[in-house]
């Protein structure tokens, strides 16, 4: 479904970001993915990519760094020879009532979701421009469509994802290039493991489970691949019905 593509995933060494260039892979595609600082954790995850049959590298950077996405966006094209699909997928969180909220805080779950987003974005729209192709999906959240007590700083990051990508979707749209997000819910990651015990939010699941990083991955293959060429500017949620 994949084969002769190259896929771009950032936070691509574990969680979500992982279980996507895993199923990517699986479908015949090579990945370049980028981490913030886990180099045993990237290599890893690469030698499973290769293990696959496709080609794998792992790129250290900070998507919160204009200057350094620039330079491995740069550096992954002359490694692979194009890209056509961008997964903008990391993230942090740094949760707090808003009166506890530091400005720090705030900044740097901003800097990472929402301007990591944009940066990523950036890079790559010449690109898809002039090849007249390509996928972007982005990652948000359901905190970003509902809100969240203890998360103003992530829900209002992943809001602007959601934003950004109707945005970018209505500017590439004419071009051939589709651009959509997926809302996970919970899905156990290292992200969420202090809440995958939480009997209560299991509960307010209609699916009264949590969900699993494929469940995410398949629907970012179906977006990735021919079979959603007419969706532009969408928003998927993954969570088991809890937003709804």
């Amino acid at each position: 479904m994949l084969t002769n593509k190259v896929a771009v995933v950032t936070g691509g060494s574990r969680g979500i970001g992982a279980a996507i260039c895993k199923k990517y892979a699986e479908h015949g595609a090579d990945i370049a993915f980028l981490y913030a600082g886990n180099t045993a954790k990237a290599e890893e995850t690469v030698a499973v990519l290769e293990n696959i049959g496709v080609k794998a590298k792992a790129y250290q950077c900070d998507v919160a760094n204009a200057d350094q996405v620039k330079e491995v966006v740069k550096q992954i094209v002359t490694d692979f020879g194009q890209i056509d699909i961008l997964v903008n997928n990391a993230g942090i969180t740094k949760d707090k009532l808003v009166p506890m909220m530091k400005e720090t805080d705030f900044d740097a779950v901003v800097d990472t979701n929402l301007k990591g987003t944009f940066y990523m974005t950036k890079q790559v729209y010449s690109l898809f421009m002039k090849q007249k192709s390509g996928k972007i999906i982005n990652i948000t959240s359901v905190s970003g469509l509902n809100g969240n007590a203890g998360q103003a700083n992530y829900s209002a990051s992943k809001a602007g994802v959601v934003g950004l990508t109707k945005s970018v979707a209505k500017e590439l749209a004419s071009r051939g290039v589709c651009c959509n997000a997926i809302a996970p819910g919970f899905i156990e990651t290292d992200m969420t493991e202090k809440f995958t015990s939480n009997e209560a939010i299991k509960d307010s699941i209609p699916m009264k489970r949590f969900g699993q990083g494929e469940d995410v991955a398949n629907v970012a293959l179906f977006l990735a691949s021919f079979m959603s060429d007419y969706i532009t500017g969408e928003v998927i949620r993954v969570d088991g019905g809890m937003a709804m």
